[in-house]
């Protein structure tokens, strides 16, 4: 398994891993029929990252992206300093240490630039994500409550982050 910043030419590989993530998972963003199906749209996602100073990760096995982490830098200067992350790995892909392999990347970018917070949210159920996140220093902050609305109902989310 391979992690590296994503290009452009990947955005065709990227969309098809996110499409099947929407399928295999309820702890992501996106129902399965909501995701924009356009490759341009990806293309145009990942340039405005590059052009943020933001960051893509993705990891691959041989021929596929199977994970992502994304790590979307503030652009107001009172927020330049932090990050918001998501991150997914196909089913079949969790439980490697792809993960940690994520965030070890993810900590060492965000020194080399100059960022002192990394935050996300969690779904307060995701025990296994909660569970790498801690592990990677992350600290709960808060709860967001009833932040989302999936099929078993209102879903309360985690504040995390970690300070560098």
């Amino acid at each position: 398994m391979k992690i590296r910043k994503i290009n452009s030419s990947d955005a065709s590989q990227f969309l098809q891993m996110l499409l099947q993530l929407d399928q295999e998972t309820t702890n992501m963003m996106y129902e399965p029929t909501e995701r924009p199906r356009e490759v341009e749209y990806v293309q145009a996602m990942i340039e405005q990252h590059q052009n943020s100073q933001s960051l893509i990760l993705v990891a691959e096995d041989a021929s596929n992206i199977v994970g992502f982490l994304t790590a979307e830098r503030g652009c107001f200067l009172r927020i330049r300093h932090s990050a918001y992350i998501v991150t997914g790995i196909l089913k079949q892909y969790q439980g490697l240490g792809l993960g940690s392999k994520f965030f070890d990347y993810l900590e060492e970018w965000a020194k080399n630039n100059n960022l002192s917070r990394l935050e996300l949210t969690v779904m307060k159920h995701n025990e296994s994500a909660i569970h790498l996140y801690q592990k990677k220093g992350f600290e709960i902050e808060g709860v967001k409550r009833r932040s989302l609305k999936v099929t078993e109902g209102y879903i309360d989310e985690y504040y995390m982050a970690k300070l560098l």
